[in-house]
């Protein structure tokens, strides 16, 4: 949950990032969603129509810039995604329908506004821009990717974040769910059909292969020192958060129990620590 990512750039989000995708930032920073939310503006160049992914908080003023910028950029709303249920991201999104008309299409029926949910495996198409839904459960169950084949991008919500490392949100949330779609990332980025990541929060990273090789890598040792932890007689996710997460701020120290939570339960399912 802290340090940069391969590819990093240096400065904040917010704005045109590619030819088709537009972060609206959202004026919630904080120590988990770092400069705010991503509220993503996605339209084909020349189109008149526009997806909106995660709206963000409910942020009267927030959601209204978001359909500000984009009938500044001649487009008009036409669908509103989400990548997950947590509030930051979807906590406005019934207000955003009001303020737009449209529907909100998302994998957790408790979030959608509409007849439509989110599947992975599904193309999504408007105004012809083109968007393929993968589905990444793992920091929450209900987490899903975009993929813009145009772009070589994906949109992760929270399954892979500009800078740092996310949380697994347990219960709700399963390590082994979480690395298996880390490794679908990973398979899509080493065919060379994703080379950027959008992220929910932090900056956009141009070397998508090597951020999922890192938080792979970073889960890998995190599982490690877990089970070290508990070998050495920590017996609670608390115990364990304040020998691992030492050097971590403790702002972040919720965040890493939940987390722990979930390697713990791993490490247990798989026999490597007991139950």
């Amino acid at each position: 949950m802290s340090g940069l990512l391969p590819g990093d750039p240096v400065d904040t989000v917010g704005g045109e990032a590619s030819a088709r995708a537009y972060c609206v930032l959202a004026p919630n920073p904080s120590p988990m969603t770092l400069d705010g939310t991503n509220t993503w503006l996605l339209a084909e160049p020349g189109s008149d129509l526009a997806v909106v992914v995660d709206p963000g908080p409910l942020d009267e003023a927030h959601l209204r810039r978001v359909i500000e910028v984009a009938e500044q950029r001649g487009q008009r709303v036409g669908l509103t995604l989400l990548t997950h249920g947590h509030h930051d991201h979807a906590e406005g999104a019934a207000r955003f329908a009001e303020l737009t008309g449209t529907e909100v299409r998302a994998l957790d029926p408790a979030h959608r506004l509409g007849s439509e949910g989110l599947r992975g495996g599904q193309v999504i198409e408007l105004g012809g821009l083109e968007i393929r839904v993968l589905g990444t459960p793992g920091h929450t169950a209900d987490s899903l990717t975009f993929q813009l084949p145009a772009e070589g991008a994906v949109l992760t919500g929270d399954t892979v974040l500009g800078r740092g490392t996310t949380m697994v949100a347990h219960p709700d949330g399963r390590l082994g769910d979480y690395l298996d779609s880390l490794r679908r990332l990973h398979t899509v980025a080493a065919a060379g059909d994703v080379r950027t990541i959008l992220p929910g929060h932090g900056p956009v990273l141009v070397d998508a292969l090597g951020a999922v090789d890192y938080y792979l890598a970073h889960r890998a040792t995190r599982l490690a020192q877990v089970e070290t932890a508990v070998e050495a007689g920590c017996r609670t996710a608390e115990e364990v958060v304040a020998r691992v997460y030492a050097d971590v701020d403790r702002a972040l120290w919720p965040a890493a129990e939940l987390s722990v939570r979930a390697q713990m339960q791993y490490l247990a399912e798989h026999g490597l620590i007991p139950e």
